[in-house]
């Protein structure tokens, strides 16, 4: 049966990896990666600095056709070739229904889409692109500010979009913020996968979790990630957890 929705599965064409034992293979997310079924909604993707997670969601993005450093599918440029060759080993799923838009914010390169954008906005002719993210320079606003200008502005709904770490420059305030914004674009039929740290962004009601650990990738509740498990002892008793780790 062919999924309605834009992406349904992330496929690792195992068959054709060179080897488990070089980088990105190697890497836990990687490595134990066989089949990951998406969510029609949201999609997080979780795991402790170093597991990967990045690493595939770039790829992800990528193989749907995504510039590497960010932005939409018009975006072709490349500061710095720094993507690994995952994509090439990746397989969509991809259903009937076509995006009317999508997006991929990758908040360790969004300096380089910023400065893209102002160096396409110099060129003779059309309207100026800034302008569909909220017509002030992304550069001329704080880091929070510029990336929830983005979402605000550029995000037309009925899309895809691949976040990286979206929480990166914004305030707990600005992360509810960004669920609201996340569930008025749900509800105008868009998909979202997800990478983050956030247990605030992790909260968002019946989405799919996957935990990335260096056992393997595993659907996990949003009480099972330990970012929530963390999170939830510190802010129940911080001065015991304190204790624990400055004594």
């Amino acid at each position: 049966m062919i999924s309605s929705q834009f992406v349904s599965q992330v496929r690792l064409r195992v068959a054709d990896v060179p080897g488990f034992d070089r980088y990105p293979f190697s890497l836990p997310a990687v490595r134990h990666l066989d089949v990951l079924d998406l969510h029609p909604r949201v999609t997080f993707i979780v795991g402790e600095n170093g597991s990967g997670k990045s690493t595939l969601m770039e790829a992800i993005a990528v193989s749907f056709g995504f510039n590497a450093e960010g932005g939409t599918r018009n975006f072709g440029f490349g500061t710095r070739a720094s993507h690994s060759v995952l994509h090439q080993y990746l397989r969509l799923s991809k259903g009937v229904r076509q995006p009317k838009d999508g997006f991929f914010l990758r908040a360790e390169s969004f300096f380089n889409l910023a400065t893209e954008i102002e160096r396409l906005d110099k060129e003779p002719g059309g309207p100026p692109i800034i302008n569909s993210y909220g017509g002030k320079s992304l550069h001329e606003q704080s880091h929070g500010e510029s990336f929830f200008s983005l979402v605000m502005h550029r995000f037309g709904g009925n899309g895809f979009y691949v976040l990286d770490e979206p929480e990166a420059a914004l305030s707990p305030q600005r992360q509810l913020s960004l669920l609201t914004r996340i569930h008025d674009l749900v509800k105008d039929r868009s998909q979202f996968v997800i990478t983050t740290h956030s247990p605030i962004l992790m909260a968002y009601p019946d989405a799919v979790i996957y935990q990335c650990t260096d056992t393997g990738i595993r659907q996990v509740t949003y009480e099972e990630t330990e970012h929530f498990q963390v999170m939830h002892d510190f802010v129940v008793n911080p001065k015991r957890m304190l204790d624990i780790l400055l004594d």
